[in-house]
């Protein structure tokens, strides 16, 4: 399987919310990377939550990016839908007939 990125979301805790193009939502955490080269630039929130979908990975403004099966190895899947995707959900209303 290649792993193809659609869409991100940077959180306050240097953390990504990845979702692939089988819509697979996968958290990934870079503070251990935090420390190598030029990803210690990431440690400003500012400069880390300017980041998009470029191509099937995702880039920073600064130009970095990170292959997307590097992402998906390293990354945890999340059993929980993103706040992103809570607005897609339509509520459910059982009737239950009671005795």
């Amino acid at each position: 399987m290649y792993a193809r990125i659609t869409a991100v979301q940077a959180t306050d805790n240097h953390q990504l919310i990845l979702t692939f193009d089988d819509k697979e939502q996968r958290l990934f955490d870079i503070k251990p990377y935090l420390t190598t080269g030029r990803f210690a630039e990431l440690r400003d929130l500012k400069v880390f939550k300017r980041i998009s979908v470029a191509f099937d990975t995702v880039e920073w403004k600064n130009g970095l990016d990170l292959d997307p099966e590097f992402l998906y190895d390293k990354s945890t899947e999340m059993l929980e839908p993103s706040l992103a995707d809570v607005e897609d959900l339509t509520p459910c209303i059982h009737e239950v007939e009671l005795p």
